[in-house]
C-alpha cells in the first residue's frame, strides 16, 4: 500500500511537475502576441490621443484666424514710383516699394537662386517640409540654440502676406495652417512669384524689382548671375548682408548662394566660376540717403493730389539729382569737418529755382539714422535772417538804401535789444545796417512800420507758420522751417514775382493715365521791381562785405542774409543767384545751443559749397533791378544834403529824429504798453517754452 501510495505519489508528483513544466511551456507561447498586443494598442492608442491632441491644438489656433471662406490672398500695396526731372528713379514707395514681376520676366536664375538656399525641396514638398524639421531640430539640439530655421518659403510667404512677424507658438501653427491651405490654394509657380515680388530685402526694398533697383540701380529683369545671388544672400538677415553696408558679409554670404545652386544642379562649373570671379557694385544712389527725405515729403502730399492710392503711379518731380548729390555732400562734408568744433549735429538745406520749384532738399545729416525731415517739418527761430522782411517794410514805406538810422544803445519800454558784438556804430545807413546785421536799426525800423506790417510782408512773401505781430519779430524769433524760409527769399532772385514751393510736376498711371499735372505761375508780383533792385543792393553787400562773405561766389552776382538765434541755437544762410535760391540750418534737435554757430561760419561755408558745384557750367547772370547804390535820394524824391556823406564819399539822407519816430510809431501801433518785456540778449520777446516729448503726447 505503502508502495502503491509511493507510486501514486510519485506519479502524481510526476504529472504535477510534467504539467507545471508543459503549463509553463504553454504560457510563454501564449503570452508573446499578447505583450506585442498591448504595445500596438499603446502605441495606436498614443497615436490616436497624439492626432486628437494635435487637431485640438490646430483647430484651437485656427479657430483665431478668419473663416476660410475669407482667406484670400492679399492684393499688393500700390507701388509709387518717384522720378526726377530727367526720369531717374529716387526711389519706391508703397508696401511693396516695387513692380510686380512675373517669373517669366525674370532671369530664371533669380528664383533658382532663392530656392537652391532658401528651400532645396521646394518643389517637393506640400508647404512643410519634415525632413528640413528634422535637420534643423537636430542642428539645434547639437548647438544647444535656434541657429536653423525649417521654414519653407510656402511658410515663409504665409508669415509674410497674413501674419504678424510674432515668435509664438500660436504664429507658427497657423502659418502651418496658412502654408498648407497656400500650397492647396495656388501653384508652385504662383507661390514662388508671389514671395519674390513680397518678400523685404533691406533698406526699405519689398520685393526683388526694388531690392535691384535699390543695391544695383537696375531692374531685376537685368540682374546678372552674382547679382542675383547676393539678392538670394539678404533673406537670411537683409541688414547683415547688405552689399551696401557689409560688402564683406554679403559677398562671403552670394558664394554661400552660388555653391548650394552648383549643388542642386542649377548651375555647372564654368557658371558657378564666372559668377564668383564677377565683381558685384553696388550703387549708393540718391534714394539711399537724402532722396528720402524728398521721397517722405511727395508720400505726404499725394493724397491732396489724388486722394487714396489704390493703383500703381508714377510721379515726376522737380528735383536734379545732380544738385541733390551737391547739396547732400555740402551737408555732410560740412558737418564732418567742422560740425563738432561748433557743437552742431544736424542741417538742412533747400535750393529752389526763380519759378518755385524744389531743385534739392535734404532734411537732415543722415536719413537711416533720423528720417525726421528738418527742411519741411522742423521748425526753428530764423534769427537775423528774418530782417530782409523788416527792411523790405520800410522801404515800401518810403525809406531808401541810403537812409540813416542811428545804431545806439536803446531800451523802448524796457526792452534793450543789442548787437551781438556789443558795440554800435553810430549813424549808419540802412544798407550797412542789414549787411552788418545790427539788431537795434531793426528793431528802429519794426518800431517805425509797425511788427503787424512786417508779418504782413514776410507771408506775402511766402511765410506761413504763425508769426507774432511784437517787436520781438524785428530780430526773427517767430519759428519757421527751411522750406518756408527759402521759398519767401525767391522774389528777390526772380523780380518780385511770388512763388508757392513745389517738388510733384505730374503723377501718372502706370498705365500712362495722367492723374495730376501742375499748372499755374503762383501768387504773381508780390514786391515792386524798384524794392526788389534796392533790396539786392542791401543783401548783395551782406556778401561782399557784411556778414556772410565766406558765401561769396566769385563771378556771381549773389546776395543772401545771416541769421543767429538766441544762445547760437540755430544758425542760418539763406542767399540766392539769378538761377538759383538755397536755404541751409544748423543746429541740434535737442535745441541744445551750439558752440557758437552762426550764419557767418558753417551755413554760409555750407551754401558756398552747394551753390558753388550746382553752378558749375551754369551762365552767369546779373540780379534784377538797376539800383545803385548812391541814388535813394533821386530815388525817393528827397533833397541829398551836401553834408551827409558817409566815409565812401556817398550821400546818407538823414531823418529828423529816428528813435523818436519809432517810439511815436510803436505807441501809434499800440505795442507800447503792459505787454511783457522781451529780454534784452534776444532783442524780442520771450518765445513760449519748447515742449517736450511727454508734454506734446498727453499734453501740458
Amino acid at each position: 500500500m505503502s508502495e502503491d501510495d509511493g507510486r501514486g505519489v510519485a506519479k502524481g508528483d510526476g504529472r504535477k511537475a510534467r504539467g507545471r513544466k508543459g503549463g509553463k511551456k504553454h504560457k510563454k507561447k501564449g503570452q508573446r502576441p499578447g505583450l506585442i498586443r498591448r504595445v500596438v494598442r499603446s502605441v495606436l492608442l498614443l497615436g490616436v490621443v497624439g492626432v486628437v491632441s494635435l487637431a485640438a491644438v490646430v483647430a484651437y489656433y485656427a479657430s483665431k484666424l478668419p473663416p476660410m471662406a475669407d482667406w484670400t490672398v492679399p492684393q499688393r500695396a500700390a507701388n509709387v514710383r518717384i522720378l526726377a526731372e530727367d526720369g531717374s528713379l529716387i526711389t519706391n514707395r508703397g508696401d511693396s516699394s516695387g513692380q510686380s514681376l512675373t517669373l517669366d520676366e525674370m532671369p530664371p536664375y533669380l528664383p533658382e537662386a532663392v530656392i537652391a538656399i532658401e528651400d532645396r525641396r521646394f518643389y517637393w514638398h506640400f508647404g512643410i517640409d519634415p525632413i528640413g524639421l528634422a535637420r534643423a531640430a537636430i542642428t539645434d539640439i547639437a548647438s544647444g540654440g535656434v541657429v536653423q530655421g525649417g521654414s519653407t518659403l510656402t511658410q515663409q510667404l504665409a508669415k509674410n502676406l497674413f501674419l504678424k512677424p510674432d515668435r509664438t507658438f500660436e504664429r507658427k501653427v497657423q502659418e502651418v495652417i496658412l502654408a498648407v491651405w497656400l500650397e492647396a490654394r495656388l501653384s508652385k509657380k504662383q507661390i514662388i512669384e508671389l514671395y519674390l515680388n513680397r518678400v523685404y530685402l533691406g533698406a526699405g526694398a519689398y520685393g526683388v524689382d526694388a531690392a535691384a533697383h535699390r543695391y544695383f540701380g537696375k531692374s531685376a529683369r537685368n540682374v546678372n548671375l552674382a547679382e542675383a545671388a547676393t539678392l538670394a544672400a539678404l533673406l537670411k538677415a537683409p541688414t547683415n548682408y547688405s552689399p551696401i553696408l557689409h560688402p564683406q558679409a554679403s559677398e562671403a554670404r552670394a558664394q554661400q548662394v552660388l555653391s548650394a545652386m552648383h549643388d542642386a544642379g542649377y548651375i555647372g562649373d564654368r557658371e558657378a566660376t564666372l559668377a564668383l570671379s564677377t565683381e558685384v557694385k553696388p550703387v549708393r544712389d540718391v534714394a539711399g540717403g537724402s532722396g528720402r527725405y524728398v521721397a517722405d515729403w511727395v508720400m505726404d502730399q499725394l493724397p491732396d493730389y489724388i486722394g487714396s492710392i489704390d493703383q500703381d503711379i508714377i510721379v515726376d518731380t522737380s528735383i536734379d539729382l545732380r544738385l541733390q548729390g551737391a547739396a547732400q555732400r555740402a551737408v555732410s562734408d560740412t558737418l564732418s569737418e567742422d560740425g563738432a568744433k561748433f557743437g552742431a549735429s544736424q542741417a538742412a538745406l533747400v535750393a529752389i529755382d526763380p519759378d518755385g520749384a524744389v531743385k534739392a532738399l535734404v532734411g537732415g545729416r543722415d536719413y537711416a539714422t533720423s528720417p525726421f525731415n528738418r527742411a519741411v517739418d522742423g521748425k526753428r527761430q530764423p534769427g537775423s535772417s528774418f530782417k530782409p522782411f523788416v527792411y523790405l517794410t520800410a522801404l515800401e514805406n518810403g525809406l531808401v538804401p541810403e537812409t540813416v538810422r542811428v545804431d545806439q544803445p536803446i531800451s523802448i519800454n524796457g526792452w534793450k535789444p543789442q548787437n551781438s558784438s556789443k558795440n554800435y556804430k553810430g549813424p549808419v545807413t540802412l544798407l550797412t545796417a542789414l549787411s552788418q546785421s545790427l539788431n537795434t536799426v531793426s528793431a528802429e525800423l519794426t518800431a517805425e512800420v509797425g511788427p503787424s506790417a512786417v508779418a504782413a510782408t514776410a507771408r506775402r512773401l511766402g511765410i506761413t507758420s504763425p508769426l507774432m505781430a511784437t517787436p520781438s519779430i524785428a530780430l526773427g524769433t517767430s519759428e519757421v522751417t527751411p522750406l518756408e524760409m527759402t521759398a519767401a527769399f525767391v522774389p528777390f532772385s526772380n523780380g518780385g514775382r511770388g512763388i508757392i514751393p513745389h517738388v510733384i510736376d505730374r503723377i501718372m498711371t502706370s498705365n500712362g493715365d495722367t492723374l495730376y499735372e501742375r499748372a499755374g505761375s503762383g501768387p504773381g508780383q508780390v514786391i515792386d521791381p524798384m524794392y526788389v533792385g534796392m533790396m539786392n543792393a542791401m543783401l548783395r553787400e551782406t556778401i561782399n562785405s557784411g556778414t556772410g562773405r565766406k558765401a561769396a561766389l566769385p563771378g556771381w552776382d549773389a546776395a543772401g542774409k545771416t541769421g543767429t538765434s538766441q544762445d547760437f541755437r540755430d544758425a542760418w544762410f539763406i542767399g540766392y543767384t539769378r538761377v538759383l535760391t538755397a536755404g541751409v540750418w544748423f543746429g541740434n534737435d535737442d535745441d541744445k545751443p551750439t558752440k557758437k554757430a552762426s550764419g557767418s561760419n558753417l551755413p554760409a561755408i555750407a551754401w558756398n559749397r552747394f551753390m558753388t558745384d550746382a553752378l558749375n557750367g551754369v551762365q552767369t547772370a546779373e540780379l534784377p533791378g538797376n539800383y545803385r547804390y548812391g541814388d535813394g535820394g533821386a530815388v525817393a524824391g528827397l533833397p541829398v544834403p551836401p553834408a551827409s556823406l558817409g566815409a565812401d564819399g556817398r550821400p546818407l539822407v538823414l531823418t529828423q529824429d529816428p528813435i523818436g519816430d519809432a517810439l511815436a510809431q510803436a505807441e501809434d501801433d499800440g505795442w507800447l504798453g503792459d505787454e511783457p518785456t522781451p529780454p534784452g540778449d534776444v532783442g524780442g520777446q520771450q518765445q513760449p517754452k519748447r515742449k517736450g516729448f511727454f508734454q506734446r503726447l498727453f499734453g501740458g
